[in-house]
């Protein structure tokens, strides 16, 4: 199989004309994410975090890939939806919103506000609009503001056990290099050093090496259910924004310490009866919280691949191509949708649909179509050097 014209295919005549065809909401602007199976709209609220990750999409294929003024308008409707409706006066993004725009749920994820910086960004070059690098810049520096009390009053915590998460420092890693043409490099070269720090010395543990997705404030571990919480996913996805980074900064030993935690999640993580990657895991192997732990998620197996494949771009050996050809098998033999297009995204452990939805309060514009994206090029560049 020629990969690299598998992904190309894949993203433009599948994924990204259901999205075309089925999410834009041409009457109040922004998107609709919970489609159907076949792309008919079930609920017409709209989640911030998805509406951003839409209009970085959509702005990311006209800079990257062509100029084409039906990527722009798309992104453009999300891009003027979320400045005139997603934040509240201090900035801070909201959660969700009405149809219309108005706020259904507080600020209180940072993740819409690292979303939203990420479309301002990439709509703010597709377009020339200037406001719109202001408000990515503005947005990103009030997230630095926010990292250390990222919910502020809606922190639900008492604080008798302060754990810090992963997903911010995570996030950030990848955040950065999106803004990094609008930031002074001094601003894109602290936040890189913190972010690095946290993921590979800090949530990344030398004696398993696993990351875990809390740790106390000093770094050491805490035994309770959060304190044992691996999402193996979450640090696959992790590894490939450190490549990314290691290559940004030409530094072979953290693109080699990003490949080994790939290979050691996906030993970890992998259902060796079922296939496929296991959801949440409990360091210890006792029973997890979450109901969901054992089904397999499209967004867990997406990731994998882009990991993979940008692994085995600086180390081709035989044991990355094993793990990606195993991923691969079961990731394109579960989630594509041969009849309807897209992706299914939530299948049990079994490996059988849980949901045939193609996009709710989670899933949206984003995952499959940068997955895509990423294995496409990354291919593009394997596949000319033999």
């Amino acid at each position: 199989m020629e990969y690299t014209t598998h992904y190309k295919n894949a993203l433009f005549n599948d994924v990204i004309p259901f999205w075309e065809q089925n999410s834009l909401d041409s009457q109040y602007g922004g998107y609709f994410t919970c489609l159907d199976r076949f792309g008919k709209i079930y609920d017409t609220d709209k989640f911030v975090w998805l509406q951003g990750r839409q209009v970085w999409l959509f702005s990311m294929l006209y800079n990257q890939v062509e100029q084409r003024d039906s990527w722009l308008q798309m992104a453009k409707s999300g891009a003027e939806f979320l400045k005139k409706h997603g934040m509240d006066a201090e900035g801070n993004f909201y959660f969700s919103l009405t149809r219309e725009g108005k706020p259904l749920v507080q600020p209180y994820s940072i993740f819409s506000d690292c979303f939203a910086a990420m479309a301002f960004a990439q709509y703010a070059k597709a377009s020339g609009d200037v406001a719109f690098e202001t408000l990515a810049k503005n947005t990103y520096r009030n997230i630095l503001l926010r990292k250390d009390n990222p919910k502020g009053s809606y922190e639900k915590s008492t604080g008798e056990r302060q754990l810090k998460n992963f997903a911010l420092p995570m996030i950030l890693s990848n955040l950065v290099l999106e803004l990094e043409d609008l930031l002074e490099p001094e601003e894109v070269r602290q936040t890189i050093e913190f972010s690095v720090n946290e993921v590979m010395e800090v949530f990344l543990q030398k004696d398993s090496g696993l990351i875990y997705e809390n740790v106390l404030p000093d770094g050491s571990l805490n035994d309770s259910f959060d304190g044992r919480l691996i999402n193996p996913g979450h640090g696959i996805e992790a590894m490939w924004f450190m490549i990314d980074i290691g290559t940004r900064q030409k530094d072979p030993s953290l693109i080699q310490r990003a490949t080994n935690t790939i290979i050691r999640l996906l030993e970890h993580g992998w259902d060796n009866e079922f296939g496929g990657i296991l959801y949440f895991m409990d360091a210890k192997g006792q029973p997890p919280q979450q109901l969901e732990h054992d089904q397999k998620l499209w967004w867990v197996h997406l990731e994998a691949l882009v990991a993979l494949v940008k692994a085995y771009e600086h180390h081709p050996t035989e044991e990355i191509k094993k793990w990606y050809e195993k991923v691969h098998e079961y990731a394109w033999s579960h989630f594509p949708d041969p009849e309807i297009g897209e992706w299914f995204g939530y299948l049990n452990r079994q490996g059988e649909s849980h949901l045939t939805l193609k996009g709710g309060k989670w899933k949206g514009c984003f995952h499959v179509p940068r997955a895509l994206y990423q294995c496409w090029k990354t291919f593009e560049r394997i596949e000319s050097k033999t």
